[in-house]
């Protein structure tokens, strides 16, 4: 059992020195990308909903 853990661990060390990984500007720039448009997501929806509301609210009247 715990020759098993022992290789599963060691080809996961391997494969991990085969990734190419970002750089720290990389990782800061996708960042503020996300969080931008995460924001701009929100936005979108939370304005969407506003009107759609409002709409809703004229007509049931």
């Amino acid at each position: 059992m715990f020759g098993k853990v022992q290789k599963f661990v060691s080809e996961v060390t391997v494969e991990l020195t085969k990734v190419s990984w970002l750089t720290r500007q990389e990782l800061v720039d996708a960042t503020w990308i996300v969080i931008f448009s995460s924001a701009l997501l929100g936005l979108f929806i939370g304005c969407t909903d506003f009107v759609l509301s409002r709409l809703l609210g004229i007509i049931m009247r």
